[in-house]
């Protein structure tokens, strides 16, 4: 086969993975504008903030469409969410054939290991940072203020929230990767610790919003999955390390044992 033939074989193959992507997005996302349908699930995304309100107070929409538009775009979010399972194993029917044995077993577990990881994030977000931080909110405002968000621009926020956590809960992951790859060391990593620190407390002034217990929640756990980042690397370090040597050390073994006696 050609070059041309088989670059032309790879694009009708990613073609097909990405419409069966595609496919299963759609279906997810079909599947839940009947059950249990956009609004509800838009309800359960805004529970937190709702919680946090006074009583009979509600979110407002400015735009005439946005009561529309903004259900709709969480519903397309969660059908991705639910259906990320499935892309991601259309991603790996992709790119594993290309991938050597070593390559293999270093990708498969990073796919799935991100994903679950940036998912603990969100789950983070959700359940322990918006209900603290709104309620921080709620009642810093003065008392001749009522709160009433808009939609649009609560779903923004959310976004950016799961977007830096969800990020955030990747570190031990990404040092793990710069530990094995020869990037970095243990050693060094342990010695920028001091700046990672100061680096977290920064990051979380400049992405969440400008209240401290938010920047705190944010800042704090950075520097905890740092410190397990740093764990997790030495663990494997060591691991991966004795296996290796084991294995270099079976062939001269089986030598020695083959070499004719004198």
């Amino acid at each position: 086969m050609s070059t041309q033939e088989t670059f032309i074989s790879h694009l009708v193959e990613l073609r097909d993975r990405l419409l069966r992507s595609i496919y299963a997005v759609l279906g997810v996302f079909t599947l839940l504008w009947f059950w249990p349908g956009l609004a509800e699930i838009y309800d359960l995304l805004a529970l937190p903030m709702i919680r946090t309100l006074p009583e009979g107070t509600h979110m407002i929409a400015t735009g005439v469409i946005t009561p529309f538009l903004v259900p709709l775009k969480v519903g397309l979010m969660t059908a991705f969410l639910v259906a990320l399972p499935y892309v991601l194993y259309q991603v790996w029917g992709f790119i594993a054939p290309g991938l050597y044995t070593n390559e293999k077993r270093l990708a498969l577990p990073l796919v799935f290991g991100s994903t679950l990881l940036f998912l603990a994030g969100v789950a983070y977000c959700y359940f322990v940072v918006f209900n603290l931080v709104f309620r921080f909110v709620v009642q810093f405002a003065p008392k001749s203020i009522t709160p009433a968000p808009d939609i649009e621009a609560y779903l923004g926020f959310v976004l950016t929230m799961f977007a830096a956590f969800g990020i955030t809960f990747e570190i031990p992951l990404i040092q793990v990767v710069l530990v094995r790859t020869g990037v970095v060391s243990v050693a060094k990593l342990k010695d920028i610790r001091p700046f990672v620190i100061v680096g977290a407390f920064v990051v979380a002034a400049v992405v969440t919003p400008p209240d401290v217990v938010s920047q705190l929640l944010l800042a704090i756990p950075m520097c905890l999955l740092y410190e397990c980042g740093i764990l997790l690397a030495q663990t494997l370090d060591r691991f991966l390390g004795k296996r290796a040597a084991t294995e270099d050390s079976a062939p001269d073994a089986a030598e020695t044992e083959n070499e004719p006696s004198p």
